[in-house]
């Protein structure tokens, strides 16, 4: 459980983190821990939504129709070949060279997607923008946070989608741009992109029977899990089960961790948070990082991708003699959590 819910960016994975990290804002504390991760952006009927893309200007689609875009080998990233320079549009557009054959993107999806952006000046790849050579990173695109550019490029698009986009500085990192990467005010971006899937809704793996003494679950995967406290003693320090063992890639420490939860207190089984409160989207964190409290952290290490876990957690490692910010969680109160790992680079 997040001791302060704080809204991300696209960023994850460790080559791209830096970058796309940029526009990130923190949120307001509290136990709900869903209550800045999801979007909270909405237009009027009469007002297109900033997060969509608009119809493209002819001379725009010419443009980035003149892209050439070699493709990479093996886990290469690919490189592309500007017939212009300084390329530039007047609103982010996008020209799909395959449209995929999976299901269509979810508007509040977290997609797992491969991505490189090059400089439109000179058609460059962005330092640490690619992900081809290392793993794919998972965007949000129900986040008013991320990039817009981003955003509005994925959206409508189905899994296996491939395609290019060219991205404006208002959709990008505006005015200021992003010196550090070379990036200046002025700039056009230019995306290369393959949708690879989407974040599973639950946990994925193989089953493994409870042990005795630990709270019993029953799992619904539309709403908190039940969970039942009776007969579990009071833990002198962490005590930690898998329900279900994933076989996806061991958690680290700077990795960031997708997952769905619910917390009930100990005494009496009686739920304090979930993050199926506020639509079931999964929470982010980074593991070795401020935002989420001890037992979370001491929880998830070592764990799998696809893991289940239920953890019953002493007071030390919750909100110890504090209590949590927002009063919901009394002094001295021991916790037990479900939690899904879904995702993680």
């Amino acid at each position: 459980m997040p001791q302060k819910a704080t809204r991300l960016t696209a960023a994850a994975a460790a080559s791209v983190a830096a970058l796309l990290a940029l526009s990130a804002c923190g949120g307001d504390s509290g136990s709900d821990a869903t209550s800045d991760a999801k979007s909270k952006a909405s237009a009027s009927p009469s007002e297109p939504s900033p997060m969509t893309l608009a119809d493209p200007k002819p001379a725009d689609a010419k443009k980035v129709d003149s892209i050439k875009i070699t493709e990479g080998k093996g886990k290469k990233a690919p490189s592309i070949t500007l017939k212009d320079k300084p390329l530039s549009v007047s609103q982010t557009t996008r020209t799909v060279l395959d449209k995929g054959t999976g299901k269509t993107l979810p508007d509040d999806a977290y997609v797992e997607v491969d991505l490189a952006m090059f400089s439109g000046k000179d058609g460059k790849l962005i330092q640490g923008s690619e992900t081809y050579s290392t793993a794919p990173i998972v965007l949000t695109l129900g986040n008013e946070g991320s990039l817009p550019g981003l955003v509005k490029s994925l959206k409508g698009q189905k899994i296996g989608a491939h395609g290019v986009a060219v991205m404006p500085p208002e959709d990008l990192f505006g005015e200021q741009g992003a010196p550090q990467f070379g990036v200046d005010g002025k700039d056009n971006l230019v995306l290369v992109y393959d949708v690879r899937g989407v974040l599973p809704d639950k946990a994925e793996g193989t089953a493994v029977p409870p042990k005795k003494g630990m709270p019993k679950v029953k799992f619904r995967a539309d709403a908190p899990a039940e969970i039942s406290t009776e007969g579990v003693t009071k833990p002198k320090k962490l005590v930690t089960e898998k329900l279900i063992e994933g076989k996806g890639e061991e958690i680290k420490k700077g990795d960031q961790v997708y997952a769905s939860y619910t917390g009930v207190r100990l005494k009496d089984g009686t739920m304090f948070d979930s993050s199926f409160k506020k639509g079931g989207q999964p929470y982010p964190f980074v593991v070795g990082q401020p935002g989420t409290i001890e037992a979370w952290q001491k929880a998830v290490k070592g764990a799998h991708v696809g893991d289940r876990l239920v953890f019953v957690a002493p007071s030390k490692d919750g909100y110890g003699k504090q209590g949590s910010p927002d009063g919901s969680i009394k002094p001295n109160t021991d916790l037990v959590f479900v939690m899904d790992i879904l995702a993680a680079n």
